[in-house]
């Protein structure tokens, strides 16, 4: 029977590229030039750091914008909240690698919703899809293409 598997994955690497391209635009930019604005990562945590809130908020764009660039899709940043101390405000943002429970619950109710007659599975990080023909599963790409889940979709694994 074929099959496919939907997966949330971020690239490590390009990821690593557009943390670099940020660090060299927060460099050379005037307005951030000397502010001790920066981005320091943890695999895929990402924490903002620079002396004001609207400084912490214009590294964000620049992140988002090479991310954008590098083919990541910025849907997969979960934002934190600001939190400021007397020198610096600093900003968590957490990049989702990966179907977590409650994503991949909203993804099989998007296919449920379809009435398409395929059978769904979660499996760790990502959601098994399994049908009777290979135009019901590409039906179910094509739907969930369509959606709008808050994370990022890829279609890996296709068997027929």
């Amino acid at each position: 029977m074929p099959s496919f598997d939907v997966v949330s994955e971020v690239d490590a690497h390009e990821l690593a590229n557009a943390v670099d391209q940020t660090t060299r635009e927060i460099g050379n930019r005037f307005d951030l030039k000397g502010t001790g604005a920066r981005v320091e990562q943890e695999k895929y945590v990402l924490t903002l750091i620079a002396e004001a809130d609207f400084q912490v908020q214009q590294v964000l764009e620049i992140l988002r914008l090479r991310m954008a660039k590098r083919g990541i899709d910025v849907t997969c940043l979960d934002i934190g909240e600001v939190s400021r101390n007397l020198s610096e405000a600093r900003q968590k943002v957490t990049v989702r690698n990966g179907l977590d429970a409650e994503y991949a619950r909203k993804v099989v109710k998007a296919i449920k919703e379809t009435q398409i007659k395929v059978q769904v599975q979660i499996q760790d990080e990502q959601v098994r899809i399994t049908g009777k023909k290979r135009d019901d599963l590409q039906d179910v790409m094509a739907a969930l293409r369509g959606m709008t889940l808050g994370v990022p979709l890829q279609f890996t694994n296709f068997r027929d």
